[in-house]
């Protein structure tokens, strides 16, 4: 015979519990949007947002860490606000992934986010934590310097320039050819 005990003492609800929380669900969303762009090129978009998500997580705090603050009744009320929007985009977000929406997803990452900033402001204020307006300046800056590596011709080709060049390199590889039979 088994006997089941109920108990009625309820534990006290740790206070801290969002920080902690907020960074695991930026960090799985982070995860599963890197996932999803890795394999072609990365928009200057989509590097955008995933550099606010590292730039939010970055140097994360422990719960115990004495930057972390306690918050007040009001405050706490604040980050469960947050946690709430949080929670809704990270629903939009796993529904835009199985849509196969990418931008949609990146415009939701950073909304994402957002919230857990506001979190990390709440918890451990004296941190500096980026905006995505400057995260964005700074990584289009970026975009456009690896753009303009790129070398494009000084003009567009026409059709008989890509003729000539097919015609040469196909004259080239049958010359390679034959001189490996000889």
């Amino acid at each position: 015979m088994s006997e089941t005990m109920e108990t009625t003492t309820v534990e006290p609800q740790d206070p801290k519990i969002g920080l902690k929380i907020a960074a695991e669900r930026l960090s799985i969303v982070r995860y599963v949007f890197l996932v999803q762009i890795e394999d072609g090129i990365a928009s200057a978009a989509q590097r955008a947002s995933l550099e606010y998500a590292d730039a939010v997580l970055i140097g994360w705090p422990e719960t115990d860490s004495p930057e972390v603050v306690d918050l007040t009744d009001a405050q706490l009320k604040v980050v469960r606000e947050h946690m709430e929007l949080m929670e809704s985009y990270i629903a939009k977000f796993s529904q835009m992934e199985h849509d196969g929406d990418i931008d949609g997803m990146t415009d939701t990452l950073i909304r994402i986010t957002e919230r857990v900033a506001e979190v990390r402001r709440l918890y451990q204020p004296e941190f500096p934590l980026p905006t995505f307006a400057e995260i964005r300046r700074v990584v289009q800056d970026e975009w456009d310097e690896d753009m303009g590596k790129i070398d494009p011709k000084e003009t567009d080709p026409t059709a008989d320039d890509i003729e000539h060049e097919t015609e040469t390199a196909d004259g080239e590889a049958a010359g390679a050819h034959e001189g490996g039979q000889a």
